[in-house]
């Protein structure tokens, strides 16, 4: 279970079942950017704004730094190994199988939830949109899944909000059915969707910046709910809301994820990296503070005048309170919904229409990001080999394409987008954890091997990372954190039963460079 898959055994893997470079760096730095504003920005900041009011700036800021520093231990790892599996790859060639099994098993919980969690972001905005422009009132029920709590281990719902999301389903399998025809065509989609998406931001930028000059009362009180949350509480205030607007700038990853897909990766891969999250950092800065200096954004409080969690039953009647209707908090589409209130509804329903439009290549990236640690696992032996079947005209992994986006509509059906979000990160912290170690193991055990990316000062930004990733953790709220142990259970048990068997290093299936100068010489045939 300890046994390590070498960086050169690695990329032989890639060599002799590859997918095809199609990826240049500004494609690269629009799958970046694709992948991470989204939901983060178009939905969540209602919900960062419950946990922690106009506080949600330095929320921001907390988040991104952490993201910051991950990049950097990413950018390294992704460039010397420039293959498909992400964090996983990286922990199989420093801390051997089994965490690296753990922790492909914590990104299935990233990428996947992930994308239904956006797939519900973008139900809220075509709904919004079709209710606002259109007047059809889209029956209740099939607008929101139940709210959902723990009762010990045991999920319970709550049916008042809703029954299913059919929008989410929708578009989670019209992604899915993208992504199967190929990855050059899916990314010619995400560069249009990626500029509508960017151009209805600065638009909203535009319209709220002015506010901000004379809107100080917006502002204050700055953490109506401190930064640790009330007493008792767990994931609320500043540092609470990080955790979950984590999840905004989580789509990073996926770029790490597209390196064997990518031509010059050693060049490319961190300049998709870092390029992206530096400018989604700016923009998110400037969103957040239109939003504020528009309309406010104090929580609500529940009907007994306790705290409430976004997301939560409690939550969804202080919400339904006539008073409450306007508040930013209580938004499926904040942003349109800002621009709406301050007497911009045309341009609230264009940029609904922006986000119905450029959300899905939020989902594409996620699931495709999701397909490729699939596809990568299956490579190694550790799943079935029927995921990584490439289908032989569209070149992608259709078989664990389809399964993926199927699981993505089910849960997006299902869960409302903050719990979603939490979840993912839950997964997504974990990762990044263990990357952040990696690089560290990886400079004392093989300080001579070729680095096209070298992390700056790595003996202060990997541990910064872990720590960062460590903290933000610890403060998401309890149901979040519980599903990551169960989750791992899960995986630990498939891994036992079929994984630890079945794995091709295990079995010495292990391809080599045809040039390995190291490379053990082939068996010689008996002499008949």
């Amino acid at each position: 279970m300890w046994r390590i898959k070498s960086l050169d055994a690695i990329l032989a893997t890639a060599e002799k079942k590859s997918l095809h470079r199609s990826l240049g760096p500004i494609q690269l730095t629009l799958l970046g950017i694709g992948a991470i504003i989204g939901t983060g920005i178009f939905v969540l900041t209602a919900a960062a704004a419950q946990k922690a009011g106009p506080g949600m700036m330095w929320s921001f800021i907390i988040a991104g730094a952490v993201c910051a520093v991950a990049a950097l231990c990413y950018s390294e790892l992704a460039s010397m190994a420039p293959v498909s599996g992400s964090a996983y790859t990286y922990t199989y060639a420093v801390m051997g199988e089994l965490l690296a099994w753990m922790v492909g098993w914590a990104l299935i919980l990233e990428y996947a939830v992930a994308a239904s969690a956006v797939s519900v972001g973008w139900s809220g905005y075509v709904l919004g949109l079709i209710e606002n422009a259109l007047g059809f009132d889209w029956p209740d029920l099939l607008q929101a899944g139940p709210t959902w709590s723990m009762n010990g281990f045991i999920p319970s719902p709550d049916f008042s909000a809703g029954i299913i999301n059919v929008p989410a389903i929708i578009v989670a399998l019209s992604v899915t059915l993208l992504l199967m025809i190929g990855t050059t065509e899916s990314a010619r989609v995400n560069a249009i969707l990626v500029a509508i998406k960017v151009a209805a931001l600065t638009a909203f930028i535009v319209l709220t910046a002015p506010l901000i000059a004379n809107s100080g009362d917006h502002f204050s009180p700055m953490a109506p709910n401190g930064w640790f949350g009330p007493a008792g509480t767990s994931g609320l205030g500043i540092v609470g809301a990080a955790a979950s607007i984590f999840f905004a700038y989580v789509g990073f990853d996926a770029v790490s994820t597209a390196a064997e897909e990518t031509k010059n990766p050693q060049r490319n891969v961190p300049i998709g990296l870092i390029g992206s999250l530096a400018i989604c950092t700016v923009f998110y800065l400037l969103v957040a503070a239109g939003a504020i200096a528009a309309i406010g954004a104090q929580p609500v409080l529940g009907l007994d005048g306790s705290v409430v969690q976004p997301g939560s039953p409690g939550f969804t009647a202080a919400c339904a309170l006539a008073e409450n209707a306007s508040q930013l908090v209580c938004s499926n589409e904040a942003l349109a919904h800002v621009l709406r209130e301050i007497n911009h509804p045309a341009v609230g329903n264009i940029l609904g229409m922006a986000a119905m439009l450029a959300l899905p290549s939020v989902i594409l990236m996620m699931i495709f990001g999701q397909t490729r640690i699939f596809f990568v696992m299956a490579r190694d032996g550790l799943l079935p080999e029927s995921f990584a079947k490439v289908h032989p005209k569209w070149k992608t992994p259709y078989i664990v394409t389809a399964f993926t986006g199927i699981a993505v509509a089910i849960a997006g059906a299902l869960f409302p987008v903050g719990q979603l979000a939490d979840i993912s990160n839950s997964g997504t912290l974990f990762a990044f954890f263990m990357v952040s170690l990696a690089v560290l193991i990886l400079r004392v055990k093989e300080p001579n091997r070729k680095r096209p990316f070298k992390t700056p000062l790595v003996w202060i930004m990997a541990p910064l990372s872990a720590a960062g990733c460590a903290f933000l953790f610890w403060n998401l709220p309890h149901d979040a954190k519980m599903v990551l142990p169960i989750w791992g259970g899960i995986g630990l048990v498939i891994y036992l039963l079929y994984g630890v068997r079945k794995s091709h290093l295990g079995r010495g299936l292990i391809e080599v460079h045809e040039t390995d100068p190291d490379a053990p010489p082939p068996p010689v045939p008996p002499i008949s």
